[in-house]
């Protein structure tokens, strides 16, 4: 699965930080059918979570009432510099992860 992170800038220590998280996914609620008649089995994203330098700053639970390719947004404040790590798992129980660094200037 494909992801894509966009920090808001520039991002400056203690100072709110926005993150937007897109992620390719087709999010099959069990509820169509292919060309066949057969119904396509339910696959969406359950979980999702983020961390900053380690520490858990978002979570979520995601349903089948979550469009394809859902976007997530949320805030950080940032101290220092580090990574921005975003992993999910869907109902297949695959994985996915995308990572960025962030490079904090001094207030």
């Amino acid at each position: 699965m494909l992801a894509r992170i966009n920090l808001s800038s520039p991002v400056r220590a203690a100072q709110p930080m926005e993150v937007r998280v897109l992620v390719q996914h087709s999010m099959e609620t069990g509820f169509r059918f292919d060309v066949l008649g057969s119904a396509i089995p339910k696959n969406v994203i359950h979980s999702l979570h983020a961390s900053y330098g380690g520490r858990t700053v978002f979570r979520a639970r995601l349903g089948s009432g979550v469009s394809a390719n859902p976007y997530l947004q949320f805030w950080v404040v940032p101290e220092h510099s580090g990574e921005l790590r975003v992993q999910w798992q869907d109902d297949a129980g695959v994985n996915g992860q995308v990572s960025t660094w962030v490079e904090v200037t001094p207030a």
